[in-house]
């Protein structure tokens, strides 16, 4: 009897979907992540259900969106928050009570109060404190001085954040393999997040006079929500011309190319421990990145693309044809969980807000599947502020409830730049909008609905 297929998980933080080869929409170098992809099948429209690191990977850890359990925003920036504990569900531990042999490398952010050997992880490696240890034993005198804006890191190839990670998890995979038993690996890198610093040869592979200017760059911010243009002064980046910021987006796709590299040696291994034809390998990220797309820094206060938009590449060979690509909305944290659950034959409970892929895998559309994404926002390290979005195929709408709602038509501006909102010609549209978002976030228990104050606000456009 053939065993049970093997499980790999590889997530990146921040990693924009467009910054990827093969979609195809920017010049960054990703062989082996185009690679799985090319492989198995690429989500064209993956969406996180939350731009924001923590809330993303918890909501992955339960299948839930974050607001359902109070996952708000980031554990020890400022605010204090809930965050899921030992006793609420996993599904790496019904993969653990069903026999798998499970370990965990890198970034956790699943919990401000367990680690994930207490959500059914029997290994895990935490990256952040063995490579400071690591780092500070081998490059003691080693410092830093230009900030979140990135510079390249003088520590070679092999000893850089990326390829001491690849190589902790590629150890952790021969361990796995010997055991016998079918295996689950969560190989969690820090990448790209800012500041980037890659090493060489990544640090000098694009010539920041040779990267083009995102699609987003020259936005004028006119009749959108001011706090837009506050993150411009927060950060000290309102003069910032494209010339400032194409060396930081040079490194942007320089770390995201080292990353890369770091993902084909883990594949190397698994290919060489004999389980790369049984194993489930998925690639995606927690969210993206503004990274000067609409002249903006890091992730806060908006929903565009350049952050709720994320890579998925899903890789099973002998069940997922390759050289699929799917257009069809989904999203990596809600919906995976429902899928593995699925593919391995295990029971899949109800109480998911997402739907198993399984069917997009085997190159079907069932008839009701979601025609949109929604996403949302909570606010952070400059203060809180709710935001909901949906989107379509042709529009996104975003409902802020303290400032002026956004409506962008994306087929004639792709990189929403203009703000149709109290276009009069899109009325319609905007109202068709608000019902749909409406019944999602009623559906998943989202507590910004209470009742006559903003469900009303919603439903009945009580706007600007």
């Amino acid at each position: 009897m053939k065993r049970q297929p093997n499980v790999l998980i590889i997530m990146s933080d921040q990693h924009r979907y467009d910054c990827t080869g093969t979609s195809g929409e920017y010049p960054v170098q990703t062989p082996n992540i185009d690679r799985i992809a090319k492989e198995g099948i690429w989500f064209t429209n993956a969406y996180t259900p939350i731009p924001v690191c923590g809330p993303s990977r918890q909501s992955f850890v339960c299948g839930l969106r974050p607001e359902s359990f109070g996952a708000y925003w980031n554990d020890g920036i400022g605010l204090s928050v809930s965050s899921l504990s030992e006793h609420d569900y996993s599904w790496a531990r019904d993969l653990k009570d069903a026999g798998y042999e499970t370990g965990y490398i890198g970034k956790w952010g699943g919990s401000a109060t367990a680690d994930p050997t207490k959500f059914g992880y029997d290994r895990y490696i935490n990256a952040d404190k063995d490579y400071a240890i690591f780092r500070a034993d081998k490059y003691p005198s080693l410092a830093y001085t230009s900030g979140f804006f990135g510079e390249t890191d003088p520590v070679p190839l092999d000893d850089a954040p990326t390829h001491w990670l690849a190589g902790q998890a590629c150890d952790m995979l021969e361990e796995l393999s010997r055991s016998g038993s079918p295996w689950h690996a969560r190989i969690n890198f820090s990448e790209p997040h800012p500041p980037c610093r890659p090493s060489e040869p990544f640090a000098s592979l694009y010539d920041p006079k040779q990267v083009p200017e995102w699609g987003s760059f020259r936005d004028t911010f006119e009749n959108k929500p001011y706090i837009q243009q506050q993150q411009l002064l927060n950060w000290g980046i309102e003069n910032y011309t494209w010339d400032d910021w194409a060396p930081t987006v040079a490194r942007y796709y320089g770390i995201i190319s080292q990353m890369d590299d770091a993902v084909g040696i883990i594949m190397q291994t698994l290919n060489q421990l004999g389980e790369d034809e049984n194993t489930i390998v998925i690639y995606t990220s927690d969210h993206g990145d503004m990274c000067g797309g609409h002249r903006m820094m890091d992730k806060h206060h908006i929903l565009y693309d350049d952050v709720v938009k994320v890579p998925l590449a899903i890789r099973y060979p002998g069940v997922v044809a390759a050289g699929q690509r799917s257009e069809s909305f989904v999203y990596n944290a809600l919906d995976l969980p429902p899928t593995l659950l699925e593919l391995l034959g295990l029971p899949v409970p109800q109480e998911f807000h997402g739907r198993s892929l399984q069917p997009l895998l085997a190159g079907e559309l069932p008839e009701d599947w979601r025609t949109s994404a929604v996403s949302t926002y909570n606010g952070q390290q400059f203060g809180l502020y709710v935001q909901r979005m949906i989107r379509t195929t042709d529009w996104k709408y975003v409902w802020n409830p303290t400032d002026r709602d956004e409506l962008y038509d994306l087929v004639n501006d792709p990189n929403e730049l203009i703000n149709r909102i109290a276009d009069p010609d899109c009325q319609e549209t905007v109202a068709g909008l608000r019902r749909s978002l409406h019944e999602e976030l009623k559906r998943t228990g989202d507590g910004i609905l209470r009742g006559s104050w903003l469900d009303g606000q919603l439903l009945e456009g009580r706007k600007l």
